[in-house]
C-alpha cells in the first residue's frame, strides 16, 4: 500500500466510493465478493485483463470475520483522523467495506442537513434493522434537529410546521414535544441553545445526532462511533482493574494519550505505600487510634498518655510535623472523629470514660466537654453529614444525638453501642451492639431494624456502600450480603480499627495483634502486602483520602508509622557510594585511617 495521497491524479474519492459506490475515476475492474468495485491496484490504474484479475482474486486468502471486523475498525479510526485516501486503499485491497452504502448515504445527508433525504434513507435502512419499529424513534430525532435548526435560523413558521405536521403525528414522546414547543418562546439563539442544552446548528450537534441514530442500527450496517477507541479503553481499564498495586488515577475516560498501548499496564510494589517514611514518637504511651482529616491535610492521633496530637501533612514531601497537642483526656483517647468540614474533632475514651471532648481544630480550644451522666460510657461517635449534629454512645446502654454545644437532642435507651456510623441520608445511624449485630436507627421516626448479624463489634463504611468489619469481612450495604472474607490478620482480645483506602477505595488495610499491617485488594482474599516494623499490636490504620500513596498506623509500641512508596534513590549518587565503599574495602583501611593519612 502506498502512502496517503499517492493515488492517481483524479480528485480525492469520497467516503461513498469506498463503501460500494463507483468512483468517477475508477477503471473497469473486477467486482469484489462484498460488492466493492476494484478501481486500482495500490492507487494505480490496473492494466490486467478482467480474466487475470479474476484469477488473482481467487488466489487471495479469504478473510475471516474477525479479520474483516479489525479492518473496519482500523478504517473507521483512520477516517476519523482524516486519512481518507488511506482508508480507500485499505478497503479496496482487503475487499471489505467500511459500512453499508445505505448507511453512508444516510450519514452524508444528516451531516449536510438534508433532512428530507435523510428521512427517505430510513425506508432503505428499515429492512436492515433488527427492530423496524425503531424507525419512528430515529425519525423523531431527525425532526427534532430539523426543528431546532429552523428556530435558530429564525424560521419560526417553518419550525412550527415541523412541530405540528411532522413531529406530533408520530405520537411518540409527547412529553418531549411539549418541551420542544416551549422553545418557541426563546428570545434569541443563545437562549435557545442554553435551554435546549444544544450545541447549535452545525457539525457538533449533527455528529452527536449521528451517534444517537447509530444505536438503532446493527454494527454490520454502521459501526458504533469511535469503536476502536472504546475497545482500547476497555482493555486498559481491564488491565488496570487486574493490577493489584494500581493506586493512581488512570484517566482513560477522556483520551488514551496518558498511557502506552504498546505494553501491558503493570504497577510495581515499589509505587505502593509499603515502606516506612516516618516514625512519629511524640506520644509517650500506647497509641490507640489515628485518623486523617477528610481533606487529607492533617492526621489526628489519640493515646493512652491522655493526649491528642494533630499533625500537619506536607502534600509535596508527604512528611508530617506536629501541629497541636490537645491535653486533658484523663482516661486516654481510644476514638477520634473529624467533622465533615474538618473544623472540629471529637475525642472519646475507653469503656470507663463518661466524657466526650469536642475540639476546635484551628484554635486548639475545647468547645464542648460533654457528660450526660457519670454512669455513661461514651466510647464511640459519628458525625451527621450536616456537620451540626453527632451521635455518641457506649456499652452501658446510652445512645444520644447532640448538637455542637453538647445539648441532648434525642436519645435511645437500652442500646449498648460499640461502633457508630451515620449514613449519607442524614437520618439513619448504623450501630453495632453487644449482641454482635448491626442495626439501623432512625432518629426522626424512632424506628430501628436489623441489618447484619455476623459477630460484629466495630465496622467502617466505604464511600461506595461497602461495609467492613473485623475478621476482616466485606459486606454489600445495599443487598446485605457477605462479599468476601479476608485472610491473614490475627485478632483476638483487642479492638482493631481497619480502613478502606487508596485510589477509588480499592484497598483494605488493617492492623493485627502479630505486630503487622495487612493490605488487601478488595477483590483478593489474600493480602498483597504485610508491613513490618511495629513491635506490638497495631491498633488502627488510616489511609489518606487525598494522597492515595500515604498511610498511617498506630501501635501499642507508642509510635505512629507513616507508610509510603519506596524512597527515590539517585542512581548516580548510589553508584558513587558503592565505588567508594569498594575502594576502601580493597585497600584494607577504614575511612578514618584514610583521613588521618591525609592529615599527615
Amino acid at each position: 500500500m502506498q502512502a496517503n495521497g499517492t493515488g492517481g491524479q483524479d480528485a480525492e474519492p469520497q467516503l461513498s466510493c469506498r463503501n460500494g459506490e463507483p468512483s468517477s475515476s475508477s477503471a473497469a475492474g473486477a467486482v469484489h465478493s462484498n460488492g466493492l468495485l476494484s478501481s486500482a491496484n495500490n492507487g494505480l490504474v490496473s492494466t490486467e485483463s478482467p480474466v487475470t484479475a479474476d484469477a488473482g482474486m481467487k488466489k487471495k486468502k479469504r478473510l475471516s470475520q474477525s479479520d474483516e471486523d479489525v479492518i473496519r475498525l482500523i478504517g473507521q479510526h483512520l477516517h476519523g483522523l482524516g486519512l481518507n485516501q488511506t482508508v480507500d486503499l485499505l478497503m479496496q485491497e482487503s475487499g471489505c467495506r467500511l459500512e453499508h452504502p445505505a448507511a453512508t448515504k444516510f450519514r452524508n445527508h444528516v451531516m449536510e442537513g438534508e433532512w428530507e433525504k435523510a428521512e427517505s434513507d430510513l425506508n432503505e435502512l428499515k429492512a436492515l434493522m433488527h427492530s423496524p419499529s425503531a424507525v419512528v424513534r430515529m425519525k423523531f430525532l431527525l425532526l427534532q434537529q430539523k426543528y431546532l435548526e429552523f428556530l435558530e435560523d429564525g424560521k419560526v413558521l417553518e419550525a412550527l410546521q415541523v412541530l405540528r405536521a411532522e413531529l406530533t403525528p408520530l405520537k411518540y414522546n409527547t412529553e418531549r414535544i411539549h418541551v420542544l414547543s416551549g422553545y418557541l418562546m426563546c428570545s434569541n439563539s443563545d437562549d435557545l441553545r442554553a435551554k435546549a442544552e444544544w450545541e447549535g446548528k452545525g457539525t457538533a450537534s449533527r455528529s452527536k445526532l449521528l451517534d444517537k441514530l447509530q444505536t438503532f442500527l446493527p454494527p454490520s450496517v454502521m459501526l458504533p462511533p469511535r469503536r476502536l477507541q472504546s475497545l482500547l479503553r476497555q482493555a486498559v481499564e481491564l488491565q488496570r482493574d487486574r493490577c493489584l498495586y494500581h493506586n493512581t488515577r488512570l484517566d482513560c475516560d477522556s483520551n488514551l494519550d496518558s498511557f502506552s498501548l504498546l505494553i501491558d499496564h503493570v504497577c510495581s510494589r515499589k509505587q505502593f505505600p509499603c515502606y516506612t517514611q516516618q516514625i512519629l514518637t511524640e506520644h509517650c504511651n500506647e497509641v490507640w487510634f489515628c485518623k486523617f482529616s477528610n481533606d487529607g491535610s492533617k492526621l489526628a492521633s489519640g493515646s493512652k498518655d491522655t493526649t491528642v496530637i494533630i499533625w500537619q501533612v506536607d502534600p509535596d514531601t508527604q512528611q508530617l510535623k506536629l501541629l497541636k497537642t490537645l491535653e486533658g483526656h484523663a482516661y486516654g483517647v481510644s476514638y477520634l472523629a473529624w467533622s465533615p468540614d474538618d473544623a472540629y474533632l471529637i475525642a472519646c475514651g475507653p469503656d470507663d470514660c463518661s466524657e466526650l471532648w469536642l475540639w476546635n481544630v484551628q484554635t486548639g480550644e475545647l468547645r464542648t466537654k460533654m457528660s450526660q451522666s457519670h454512669e455513661d460510657s461514651l466510647t464511640s461517635v459519628a458525625w451527621n453529614p450536616d456537620g451540626k449534629r453527632f451521635v455518641t454512645g457506649g456499652q452501658r446502654g446510652q445512645f444520644y444525638q447532640c448538637d455542637l454545644e453538647g445539648n441532648l437532642l434525642d436519645s435511645w435507651e437500652g442500646v449498648r453501642v460499640q461502633c457508630l456510623w451515620c449514613l449519607s441520608d442524614g437520618r439513619t445511624v448504623l450501630a453495632s451492639d453487644t449482641h454482635q449485630r448491626i442495626r439501623g436507627y432512625n432518629f426522626e421516626d424512632l424506628t430501628d431494624r436489623n441489618m447484619y448479624v455476623d459477630h460484629i463489634e466495630v465496622f467502617v463504611l466505604s464511600s461506595v456502600g461497602s461495609l467492613m468489619c473485623p475478621g476482616v469481612h466485606l459486606w454489600d450495604l445495599q443487598d446485605r450480603v457477605l462479599i468476601r472474607k479476608y485472610q491473614g490478620v490475627t485478632q483476638g482480645f483487642y479492638t482493631i480499627h481497619s480502613c478502606f483506602g487508596g485510589f477509588n477505595e480499592d484497598f483494605i488495610a488493617s492492623g493485627s495483634e502479630d505486630h503487622k499491617v495487612y493490605i488487601w485488594h478488595k477483590r483478593s482474599e489474600l493480602p498483597i502486602a504485610e508491613l513490618t516494623g511495629h513491635t506490638r499490636t497495631v491498633n488502627c490504620v488510616s489511609w489518606n483520602p487525598a494522597l492515595p500513596g500515604l498511610m498511617a498506623s498506630a501501635s501499642d509500641d507508642g509510635t505512629l508509622r507513616i507508610w509510603g512508596p519506596a524512597p527515590f534513590m539517585d542512581v548516580n549518587k548510589l553508584l558513587v557510594q558503592v565505588i567508594q565503599t569498594l575502594t576502601i574495602q580493597t585497600c584494607g583501611v577504614s575511612e578514618e585511617r584514610v583521613w588521618h593519612a591525609h592529615r599527615k
